[in-house]
């Protein structure tokens, strides 16, 4: 059994394969989600599990250079938005590298996704809590 923080083993897998700039989305369970694309679908019900601990758990396995929100989030969901802002000063502190912040609106948000190589869905009914990560390299 993994000793580490991350269990399920489709996220585990997806986090081994990823390689720099590959792109991977947490969403909300709202979100829609691209036929070609895979889905990770973790959400049990309302909020659980929620989009900071999904992103939490992600963040602990997995290097990111870049996220992408969509504008809406800051706006509509101030709180949910600042626990993810507060992660990634967070993983900046801890991996001593810059990890750029995007904003872009959600339709075209929702058209990036598209690029993902999965879209993980959790149980999260916040308004616009979603993030695009792009993954950086440890070196």
């Amino acid at each position: 059994m993994k000793k580490s923080t991350l269990l399920n083993s489709d996220i585990s897998y997806l986090v081994a394969t990823l390689g720099h700039t590959d792109e991977i989305t947490v969403c909300d369970a709202g979100l829609p989600i691209p036929s070609h694309v895979q889905r990770i679908d973790l959400a049990l019900t309302h909020g659980v599990p929620s989009f900071i601990d999904t992103v939490r758990v992600i963040l602990s396995e997995s290097q990111i250079e870049a996220v992408l929100v969509a504008e809406e989030f800051e706006r509509t969901s101030p709180e949910v938005y600042g626990e993810l802002l507060d992660l990634l000063v967070q993983e900046q502190l801890t991996t001593g590298k810059v990890i750029e912040v995007g904003h872009v609106t959600h339709e075209e948000f929702k058209a990036r996704t598209n690029n993902s190589k999965a879209v993980v869905r959790t149980g999260e009914c916040t308004p616009y809590a979603n993030v695009i990560f792009q993954t950086g390299v440890v070196f």
